[in-house]
């Protein structure tokens, strides 16, 4: 290899050696200089560009050959990332940095530093660029592979190790351009630490926060969440360092710092759509004074509904016979009485057990709640078989349509604001 790199650095001395003395004929007086400069660094810029096309088509060449994403995900990653063009880049460069002084040997000596550190900062430029890139490759790796777990912890880390290498090698440049020292510039830092942790404040929650969440695996991007601090909810569409982005339903999109990810109550309701069911938890209130004792009319009356007319029948008898050796039977609250809540309590349960599109497996319940000062709250507790959402509202407004129309037969009063 070097000998070849020596008869390459012969090869350009000596077709050098008669442009540099053609230039010093035809250049007007005093500006040889200047043109022998301008020549030099627009043949080491082409002789460049011609090195690194040669070495891209040649290394894409060889990755094109493993196009296969399912066998060689790795190899597509590199390819994809576009770090072949990076190692073109490098390959080069680097070149370059050891044939120029054949360019004009001996001559225009005074700008080997400049060309020195031109090279010194395109190398940095590219290493950063490697750097991009190889994170790039790491997402790509992942995308593959369907892991939206490591993903996300790859974008945090990502975007901190972006930010902390763009000012590494902003300073590794600056040293390069000017030639001193990168312990003088890193030594002056630490009286200004204070401030770039205030500065960065959000970039290291963020960061821990995308550790947190891809270690924990409680979310990821294309998650339902509900986050009731923000009123929201909708999918997760990114997540990044600083920002996470939710589509909502009603078609917008809203951004929250990706710090409340850790900080904020949110729900996730994707189990919901994995698992192909939907919670209905819902209640109506109705007026306690609207409450009774069933008499023998009322019974008579409502046996009519096919739901309840067997239940109504034994329950009857059943407390019939309670109250036959009982003194003061006559008074309808001695012993235990059908009320007209408790009797649509069983209506209404036997009415969605009945009902094709809730989930059997799941819990199908009419219960109770505490009193409240808008009434006693009767809930539905039940899961739909059906996740989509137009669909689900359906179902559940079916439910309820019948259930607050039904209640009237019953002689109950639903709690509404009067007016």
């Amino acid at each position: 290899m070097n000998d070849q790199l020596e008869e390459t650095k012969d090869l350009i001395q000596g077709l050098s050696e008669p442009l540099y003395r053609y230039i010093s004929r035809i250049a007007p007086s005093g500006l040889d200089f200047v043109f022998h400069i301008i020549v030099k660094i627009l043949l080491l810029i082409a002789i460049f560009l011609v090195i690194d096309f040669v070495f891209k088509v040649i290394i894409n060449s060889v990755f094109r050959i493993f196009r296969n994403k399912e066998k060689y995900p790795a190899i597509n990653s590199i390819y994809e990332s576009r770090i072949t063009n990076s190692i073109a880049h490098l390959i080069a460069l680097l070149i370059i940095g050891s044939i120029h002084e054949s360019i004009f040997a001996g001559a225009l000596t005074k700008t080997t530093t400049f060309i020195i550190r031109c090279v010194n900062l395109g190398l940095v430029m590219i290493f950063a660029g490697m750097l991009y890139r190889g994170l790039t490759a790491f997402r790509n790796y992942f995308v593959i592979k369907q892991d939206f777990y490591k993903i996300m912890a790859l974008n945090a880390i990502s975007e901190t190790v972006k930010i902390l290498g763009i000012f590494l090698f902003s300073v590794v440049g600056i040293c390069v351009i000017f030639g001193i020292k990168g312990t003088t510039i890193v030594g002056s830092l630490g009286a200004i630490t204070a401030v770039l942790v205030l500065v960065f404040r959000d970039t290291i929650l963020g960061f821990v926060t995308g550790l947190h969440v891809a270690t924990s695996k409680n979310l990821k991007v294309g998650d339902w969440v509900n986050i009731p601090k923000y009123n929201i909810e909708g999918n997760i569409a990114e997540i990044n360092l600083l920002t996470t982005k939710i589509n909502n339903f009603d078609r917008t999109f809203s951004t929250i710092p990706t710090y409340d990810l850790l900080t904020t109550e949110i729900k996730n309701m994707q189990v919901i759509s994995e698992t192909n069911g939907r919670r209905i938890k819902k209640s109506i209130f109705f007026n306690i004074n609207s409450f009774k004792f069933l008499n023998d009319e009322d019974i008579e009356r409502l046996k009519s509904i096919n739901l309840i007319s067997d239940y109504l029948s034994e329950r009857s008898l059943e407390l019939k016979k309670e109250k036959e050796n009982m003194a003061h039977k006559e008074e309808i609250i001695n012993g235990r009485q059908l009320t007209n809540i408790g009797v649509f309590r069983y209506y209404a349960q036997k009415y969605i057990e009945r009902i094709p599109e809730l989930d059997k497996e799941g819990p199908i319940m009419v219960r109770q709640l505490n009193s409240t000062p808008q009434g006693l709250p009767l809930e539905i507790y039940a899961f739909t078989n059906d996740t989509e959402w137009v669909r689900f509202e359906e179902i559940q407004s079916d439910i309820f349509d019948h259930l607050l129309v039904a209640s009237k037969e019953f002689d109950l009063e639903v709690m509404q604001v009067k007016v």
